[in-house]
Formats: C-alpha cells, sequence, structure tokens
C-alpha cells in the first residue's frame, strides 16, 4: 500500500494491470512515443505507476489488419474504483486523438484494464461468457460494462510477454493459473512473434 504524499494524500490501496498498445501514429509522434505519452499521463494524485514493461513489438490483430504493434503493461497502485480508472484511462486515449470507429481496428493508442485487484466484475458466467465467445463473433460484438479480468488476455502474447516481464505470478482470478502458465499454454510461434522495440 502507498500513500500519496501531495497535498491531497490518499492511500492507493489498489492494484491493477493495464496494457498499452499503439500501430498508427498521431501528427506529432510515432507509436512509441504516444505508449510513452500515455505512461506520463497515467500517473498523478489518484494514480502510481508501480512496474512497467519494457516496450515490445508485435503483429497486428488480426493479422494483415494493419501496422505492427508497440506493446506494453504497467502496474498500477491506485485509489480509484475499477470504473473511474477505467474512464481515466478512455480519456487518455481522447486526449492522445483516439477515436473509436472501427473494432480492432488500427488506432493511435489503445488501454485495456486487464486486471483491477483480484475482481471479477460483474460475475463469473458474463465473463465466460466474453471469454469464450467465438473469434466471428469478437469482431462484431463488445460488452457494454466493465468486464474484469480482460475476457481475452489468455489469448494474447502481446499482452503476457510484457505482462509476464513484470509480474509471472500473478494469478488469474478465474483460471486459477499465473501469468507464466499462461503465457506457457500460447503456441510458441506467437511468443516468438513478440520482440523487443
Amino acid at each position: 500500500m502507498q500513500v500519496n504524499q501531495g497535498k491531497n494524500a490518499q492511500v492507493f490501496n489498489h492494484e491493477a494491470f493495464v496494457a498499452l498498445g499503439s500501430n498508427l501514429p498521431a501528427t506529432t509522434a510515432s507509436p512509441a512515443a504516444l505508449v510513452r505519452q500515455a505512461l506520463r499521463l497515467l500517473e498523478g494524485d489518484s494514480v502510481s505507476l508501480a512496474a512497467q514493461s519494457r516496450l515490445v513489438r508485435s503483429p497486428a490483430f488480426p493479422a494483415g489488419s494493419g501496422p505492427d504493434y508497440v506493446n506494453a503493461v504497467v502496474m498500477l497502485n491506485t485509489c480509484l474504483s475499477a470504473r473511474a480508472l477505467l474512464a481515466r484511462l478512455h480519456a487518455i486515449e481522447a486526449e492522445l486523438g483516439r477515436e473509436r470507429q472501427v473494432r480492432w481496428g488500427a488506432r493511435c493508442i489503445d488501454l485495456d484494464l486487464l486486471f483491477y485487484d483480484q475482481q471479477i466484475s460483474p460475475d463469473v458466467a458474463t465473463y465466460n461468457r466474453w471469454k469464450n465467445l467465438p473469434p466471428e463473433s469478437q469482431m462484431h460484438e463488445a460488452p457494454d460494462e466493465l468486464i474484469l479480468p480482460h475476457p481475452r488476455l489468455q489469448d494474447r502474447a502481446f499482452v503476457l510477454v510484457p505482462l509476464a516481464g513484470i509480474a509471472p505470478e500473478w494469478l488469474h482470478p478465474v483460471l486459477g493459473l499465473s501469468v507464466r502458465a499462461l503465457l506457457e499454454r500460447l503456441p510458441a510461434a506467437n511468443i516468438r512473434a513478440i520482440t523487443p522495440l
């Protein structure tokens, strides 16, 4: 637990993990610069960066949908609720020029809340519905509520590789497996496609 020493001291009693990604430059910044800028904007009176992965390069998903991505994962300490933290992530995306037009389309910045403490939200049944959604449906359907943990993080090397660099033993609250174990379940080719920037 950390205490912010600022004017309005807050107890940072929650841990959260956020994935960052970018594959389109903004008018004045490269994808790597946008990820770094988002990291700077994250930290403030209610959020402290506890750990940050290195930046990695990953192929666009789905394959052929755009330029390669620059990705990273951070661990945060915060006094914000999960929903308030998600609102902050969306505000940072908007500030950096993100426009939500095409699902899984190329974007200048993407901030995804992966874990918030060991919270399962709204419930296991809803989480499982989104986790098990067929790939063809994932292209068109998006939840209209916060789902925690992120329902597809266990399928994505571009999330698990940097996450394993900072929290390999973090346990998935539904699957009961560590980040390291989740990463070991992915095809080796998917892991090899993630390279340090």
